[in-house]
């Protein structure tokens, strides 16, 4: 089992940059595909990015390619977005979510919120115009 803590959401003017950060405890940390997803008021979980256990494998979802940058450090047991040129449309709670990178995971970053484990409580991200 993992517990996930976000942090490094705040207030930034469009075209501007955040790093989250989403810390984990547990021993096993660096067995688990770590993902971020993103919910704006009245819209559905969006899937924006994930890493797997080793890092060796990102995906993006397409409204941020090219601006969000996924890494971890298992040393720390953590994993950060960087949010390059931010967008207003950007704005939404962020939340990272675990499951663990074995079976078909082991070389599949998964894209769906539904098989994700574990969830952080979120951190606001806000972009002004």
């Amino acid at each position: 089992q993992v517990q996930l803590v976000e942090s490094g959401g705040g207030l930034v003017q469009a075209g501007g940059s955040l790093r989250l950060s989403c810390a984990a405890s547990g021993r096993t940390f660096s067995s688990y595909n770590i993902g971020w997803f993103r919910q704006a008021p009245g819209k559905e979980r969006e899937f924006v990015t994930a890493i797997g256990w080793n890092g060796a494998r990102t995906t993006y979802g397409d409204p941020v390619k090219g601006r969000f940058t996924i890494s971890r450090d298992n040393t720390k047991n953590t994993v950060y977005l960087q949010m390059n040129s931010l967008k207003p449309e950007d704005t939404a709670v962020y939340y990272c979510a675990a499951h663990p990178g074995s079976g078909r995971y082991f070389y599949i970053l998964s894209i769906r919120h539904e098989e994700y484990d574990y969830w952080g409580q979120g951190t606001q991200v806000t972009v002004s115009s």
